[in-house]
């Protein structure tokens, strides 16, 4: 990547030696210089030429002095660093333009040895304060996101307790209602035995109320009832289980009802609608032991994984007719086993990694899609921080990399994705068993 160099100078032999100095970096592509013969000229090439990284600048120039455009530098971009330039005699400038912020000085004469040592000290300084700032922008953009979950789990995990407050009161109220009806219908009953030839009056309204459909389609609405309430509070099972946000200490948990719950809060999109038939999903469970871990935050592993499946396929049918789609139906594969690993510790180097002594049980997450797929290119970014393939507002790119992040750094375990364009994607989760 080429670095631009503002120097600011009205000397116009200057501009001449310094393309003579630098003419292998500048041929390599390795540096740019712009010139600019005063202050306020340098503003509009810094507008014109945006980013430059260094300003070399005179102190003393017509229109608008060096000391002038370091303060105005410092309105636009924290990140230009400036090395400012003027006779040794002139110190007292010079002290100045350190206060208000100069990165170092040279003094003229120029000695170009000196000017190439200060450029490539001053480049070296912009490009670790890019790197922190970057990472520090990661970081607080992954800790913003950590803080929505955990204020979306606890503001679900309060809603489904208060759904389950009046599903008690409307199930505990249905077992009564059932068996009073049931009462109601034997009383019906035995009054018709004995009363078999009921008046003029009271036939008509039997027949117009159609008694025998009621008698029928009661228990039926009672039983309807029932199953909804037994729905409603399976939801509210899901949600609480998908909100888990046990933030202090790994507890047991059941990486089955974890899938599920996550399953279950994105049922809405993988039903059948008037576009597209219904996503289906297929799942191979073994049996699993439960497992160490942060609930809540494995739960945003699944979502997020399960709900990127969801929007490639859907990308994918894009103009594709409902027939279509339904003869090359949209499946979900979510497959777990149990499996024994030796686990490496230490700093991702190889050299540096020290083996743990005995194997460890891990148990192993496949989640897999016959979408479009990724292609390699793609795949070799799809974990870090801001990468996405979604138009703009579709995605922020943080999802795969806050996956990443909980499984590898807060669980000790790996993620992988094995992907053939054209055939699919299958995203690989192990998580240490202890």
């Amino acid at each position: 990547m080429t670095t631009k160099i503002l120097v600011v100078d009205d000397e116009v032999s200057l501009e001449r030696l310094i393309k003579q100095r630098f003419r292998k970096s500048i041929r390599a592509h390795e540096l740019e210089f712009i010139f600019a013969r005063n202050g306020k000229e340098a503003l509009e090439k810094l507008a014109a030429e945006a980013p430059v990284e260094i300003v070399l600048t005179d102190i003393n120039m017509p229109e608008m002095d060096g000391l002038t455009l370091l303060e105005k530098l410092s309105e636009i971009d924290g990140i230009i660093k400036t090395v400012v330039v003027s006779a040794y005699g002139d110190l007292p400038n010079i002290r100045t333009a350190m206060n208000r912020g100069a990165f170092d000085f040279l003094t003229k004469p120029i000695d170009f040895d000196d000017l190439e040592v200060t450029i490539n000290r001053t480049l070296e300084y912009v490009q670790k304060l890019k790197a922190n700032l970057k990472e520090l922008h990661q970081a607080q953009s992954q800790l913003i996101q950590s803080e929505k979950m955990v204020s979306i789990g606890q503001l679900v995990a309060g809603v489904a307790h208060e759904i389950n407050n009046p599903v008690g009161f409307i199930d505990g109220n249905l077992y009564h209602v059932e068996t009073y009806i049931q009462e109601l219908l034997k009383i019906l009953e035995l009054y018709q035995a004995e009363l078999p030839n009921p008046s003029e009056m009271l036939r008509k309204y039997i027949e117009k109320i159609d008694l025998e459909f009621m008698r029928e389609d009661l228990p039926q609405l009672v039983e309807s009832m029932k199953e909804g309430t037994e729905r409603i509070r399976n939801i509210s099972t899901s949600l609480r289980t998908f909100s888990r946000s046990d933030i202090d200490k790994k507890v047991p948990f059941n990486i089955h009802d974890g899938i599920d719950s996550s399953l279950m809060i994105l049922k809405h999109r993988l039903k059948a609608n008037n576009h597209s038939p219904e996503i289906e999903v297929i799942k191979h469970y073994e049996k699993l032991p439960p497992v160490e871990c942060y609930p809540g935050q494995l739960n945003q592993v699944f979502m997020n994984i399960i709900a990127n499946a969801i929007d490639a396929m859907e990308e994918y049918n894009q103009g594709w007719s409902y027939e279509k789609i339904k003869a090359n139906r949209n499946v979900i594969t979510i497959k777990t086993e149990v499996g024994n690993e030796k686990w490496e510790i230490g700093n991702g180097d190889k050299d540096d990694k020290e083996e743990l002594g005995s194997p460890s049980s891990q148990v192993i997450i496949h989640i897999s899609d016959n979408g479009p797929g990724i292609s390699e290119s793609v795949k070799e970014h799809i974990f870090n921080p801001f990468f996405t393939t979604k138009p703009v507002g579709a995605g922020t790119g943080l999802g795969l990399s806050i996956s990443r992040s909980i499984v590898v750094e807060k669980h000790g375990g790996k993620i992988d994705c094995i992907c053939t364009p054209g055939r699919g994607s299958e995203f690989i989760i192990q998580i240490p068993i202890n």
